[in-house]
């Protein structure tokens, strides 16, 4: 209409909007059609606000011929509501509808006399509900939810001081294992990219065994320091890992953030921190007496803020919480999701290589978004 107002003829809009020419016409007319009731509402001096009405009126698409709905709201909302229900309680052993089953017991129920999958789809489609598809989650409450959540503000707090703990030669370290880690080669080369063409990479592959990474992460720098990777992630090697760490540095002050793995809180542990930090006690016997009787007594003893090195550990079922989690994610991602390994020790190799690379060209600290004045001790995080 803007064209036309102008004076550009039907060809000339028709060719201008890569529309038919007939189109065109069509709303032209219509709009021919509509003008006197506009010219009389100006007379009338209507409002700015019933103008734009009556134009968007005349300017939407008119009621169109077709098929009439064959489906009532009531029948559509039914068959969602089966959609959401569980199979095993219409008496199918299966885990989740298919539309084939869907559309059986639409008709077995009599919500509808017929129906057809594609209908069934487009409903499915309509209302965002994918029964194929489905997300881990895990459904935990802490028992004590105020212990929980105060230490995870103590971690979050801990990440937060990282720069300030550093200066005065205190090194805050995320530490865990990546386990499992599996040298596969494959059969034949990749194919490399092309334009229009994603690399492909062989689906065949021969297994060489796996590996276990021992990785701990400098908060404060965003680098890894002294990873280990070996057959196994005993409390011995955990043990030798941290000892091989705190060596970087031996006089400095250690924090490690650690989940709650027994071989965290182990016999080795505990005799090492106390040789590292002088401390001549008696530690007890494992099983019977002392510091080293049970996995409370030495986390107790691995957790006191008077020693030179000393561990946090996160809660159960937060992961989330550990920033070495962040920095496996890396790994996988950039090396061993595509990688080819010819043997164990090959796979190794590039894992240390990777490390090396990362810390010369990649490493900085992960820009870590919860904060402690943003917690709720009953739920969750607020919204930062």
């Amino acid at each position: 209409m803007l064209l036309a107002n102008e004076g550009w003829n039907n060809s000339e809009i028709a060719e201008h909007l890569t529309i038919n020419r007939n189109t065109v016409i069509r709303w032209r007319q219509r709009w021919q059609n509509h003008s006197p009731q506009l010219l009389a509402a100006l007379a009338a001096n209507v409002t700015k606000r019933v103008q734009q009405q009556m134009i968007k009126v005349i300017l939407s698409d008119a009621p169109r011929p077709g098929t009439p709905v064959g489906f009532t709201a009531e029948q559509r909302v039914q068959i969602i509501a089966l959609a959401c229900e569980n199979p095993k309680d219409s008496g199918r052993p299966v885990s989740h509808w298919s539309p084939r089953e869907l559309v059986d017991e639409v008709v077995k129920r009599g919500i509808a006399e017929t129906i057809s999958e594609r209908t069934v789809r487009r409903m499915l489609d309509e209302a965002d509900l994918k029964p194929h598809r489905v997300k881990y989650w895990l459904n935990h409450t802490p028992d004590d939810p105020g212990a929980f959540w105060q230490t995870a503000e103590h971690i979050c707090s801990l990440y937060q001081r990282a720069p300030a703990l550093q200066s005065i030669d205190t090194h805050l370290i995320s530490t865990d294992e990546m386990t499992s880690i599996q040298a596969l080669e494959r059969l034949h080369p990749s194919v490399p990219m092309a334009s229009g063409q994603l690399e492909r990479q062989e689906f065949e592959y021969t297994r060489h065994g796996t590996r276990a990474l021992i990785a701990s992460l400098d908060v404060a720098l965003g680098t890894l320091v002294a990873p280990t990777i070996g057959p196994t992630r005993t409390e011995i090697d955990f043990a030798t890992h941290i000892e091989t760490v705190i060596e970087t540095n031996p006089t400095h002050l250690w924090i490690f953030i650690v989940d709650q793995l027994n071989t965290h809180q182990s016999e080795s542990l505990v005799r090492l921190v106390a040789k590292l930090c002088d401390i001549n006690d008696d530690l007890g016997i494992k099983g019977k007496s002392g510091i080293l009787k049970s996995m409370k007594t030495r986390k107790t003893f691995l957790e006191d803020p008077a020693h030179r090195i000393q561990f946090v550990y996160t809660p159960k079922h937060s992961s989330w919480l550990n920033q070495i989690e962040l920095w496996f994610s890396i790994l996988m991602r950039r090396l061993l999701k595509r990688g080819n390994f010819t043997s164990v020790d090959d796979l190794s190799e590039q894992v240390l290589a990777f490390i090396n690379y990362f810390n010369r060209t990649l490493a900085k600290p992960f820009n870590w978004k919860y904060k402690p004045c943003c917690w709720t001790y009953d739920k969750t995080p607020l919204a930062d």
